[in-house]
């Protein structure tokens, strides 16, 4: 099929070279808004450019958007309007009425739509996930998850992102309902400003967060979610049940030291970004979207699974300034 890619920059580079490797994809176009760089990349993979969205749309048999967050919902209207099947980074949106305005677009228009959360194909997560439904692990009792990214993103970003619990850990809230099968019910959020970047108090965010989540049926998880890290880039998931207690995320990369009797650090270098770390996944995920685009197999990340994501990142930022419990219900 023709593909047409929207964004050029560190994550749509990565999606370039995988779509253009991908025996599904026919021909791919690229557009930026920086036409240089689109023209830059568009040489190095052997595709081609468009000139704007609505080119890139009329030429497409599906859309593939990873471009800057304030852009997202209108592209994925653009792609419903030309009834193509499309795939968008998270979020949709960074609030819950243009993400409605935006999934109503997608209803009406009946296209398939499928949104990055990358997490859910990598290999630990969906085993844990296999386990929880085989009942391997007997009943959950709780989760521990962590995001630690190496270092914080630019000064400028922060100001547009949303927040950490909306721009990064929005993946951790995602990935606990999928691989549970769980809803949450409340949430209870904290952080802190450690790193001495003053741009995070400017934009009323943190760079030190943890968060407590009730699930249904009374299990826990705990998160921690880091914007410095010195090691490495770092995500795991470790799952307590009656059964067996197992965990994602540990391999010779893992950037965390060891101690005690057996003290040790990871055999190779730490993980350097979110790209090296989920490299596979993200190849297997667009593999999947190529698939549903050719209605062989349902989206497997609704639109619906990004806005309860957003849901519980919106829950957390309001018991963060808020300092209290929130309800999911309190998020409607």
């Amino acid at each position: 099929m023709k593909v047409g890619l929207l964004g050029a920059g560190r994550i749509g580079d990565f999606h370039a070279r995988t779509l253009a490797s991908n025996s599904q994809v026919s021909c791919l176009r690229i557009m930026d808004v920086d036409a240089a760089r689109a023209e830059s990349l568009a040489g190095s993979v052997g595709a081609s450019t468009a000139a704007g969205a609505a080119e890139l749309a009329d030429w497409a048999d599906a859309l593939v958007i990873a471009t800057a967050t304030d852009t997202h919902a209108e592209l994925i209207r653009l792609g419903a309007d030309a009834g193509l099947p499309v795939f968008c980074e998270k979020p949709i949106s960074l609030d819950l009425k243009s993400t409605d305005d935006v999934l109503k677009a997608v209803d009406d228009a009946g296209i398939p739509l499928q949104i990055g959360f990358q997490r859910r194909f990598d290999k630990g997560f969906a085993e844990i996930r296999r386990m929880l439904q085989s009942n391997e692990l007997g009943t959950l009792y709780s989760a521990r998850l962590a995001t630690h990214d190496p270092s914080p993103p630019p000064d400028q970003y922060l100001k547009v992102s949303g927040g950490v619990f909306i721009d990064m850990m929005v993946h951790d809230f995602d990935i606990i309902r999928w691989v549970t099968g769980r809803e949450v019910e409340e949430v209870y959020a904290t952080g802190s400003v450690l790193t001495g970047n003053k741009a995070f108090s400017e934009a009323d965010d943190v760079d030190t967060a943890a968060a407590i989540l009730r699930l249904t049926g009374g299990a826990l998880a705990i998160l921690s979610g880091l914007r410095h890290d010195p090691l490495g880039y770092d995500v795991r998931l470790e799952v307590s049940g009656s059964k067996d207690s197992v965990v994602a995320g540990i391999d010779g990369r893992t950037p965390i030291r060891i101690l005690g009797k057996d003290e040790r650090s990871g055999t190779e270098p730490g993980y350097r970004d979110f790209i090296d770390r989920f490299t596979p996944a993200y190849r297997e995920e667009l593999n999947v979207f190529l698939s549903m685009a050719k209605g062989e197999i349902e989206s497997p990340c609704t639109g619906r699974d990004a806005r309860e994501a957003l849901r519980i990142a919106l829950a957390a930022t309001k018991s963060l300034h808020e300092k209290r419990p929130v309800s999911l219900e309190e998020v409607l």
